[in-house]
């Protein structure tokens, strides 16, 4: 585990990323160049260890619900990857939506799954119910997300 010195060290060496001191000795990071409302890469830095990175943009780390990874136990090449990956997410504009999508999404939240053949379907939670959209046409509803998930894995998809 790194110390709170080193883990400082890595994070100081993002010349894009500002430091912030918070309470109780934490500190922060932030990139405000992000095209994002989220701004805050490191959150609550502490001199114990603890400390998250935001990944909410990124696959493949455990994220708690507001994006979060915990860098407790990071080494040094993790850290300065999971920084790299997040200001790289937080550069990255969103995807615009196609007409049909922003009529169909509206500002629920949405997940893109893909098949190999490039063929992509839109997973939206609509109030009680977990809707699979193909364009414009309704390709499934079901009560759970467990069960719209398993049938986008039966049907060759996988998450975007």
């Amino acid at each position: 585990m790194l110390t709170f010195d080193e883990k400082l060290a890595i994070l100081e060496s993002f010349p894009e990323l500002t430091r912030n001191n918070v309470s109780l000795g934490r500190v922060n990071f932030h990139y405000e160049d992000s095209l994002y409302e989220k701004k805050t890469v490191a959150y609550h830095l502490h001199p114990n260890g603890n400390g998250f990175v935001y990944a909410g943009l990124i696959k493949g780390y455990k994220k708690d619900d507001k994006g979060m990874v915990n860098i407790r136990d990071f080494q040094a090449d993790e850290l300065r990857e999971i920084v790299e990956k997040s200001i790289q997410a937080l550069s990255t504009p969103p995807k615009e939506k196609t007409a049909a999508e922003a009529a169909i999404i509206g500002d629920a939240v949405e997940e893109r799954w893909v098949d190999r053949d490039g063929h992509t379907l839109i997973l939206i939670q609509e109030d009680d119910l977990w809707n699979v959209y193909s364009g414009l046409n309704l390709d499934g509803a079901f009560e759970s997300y467990v069960e719209a998930e398993a049938y986008l894995k039966e049907e060759g998809f996988r998450k975007e």
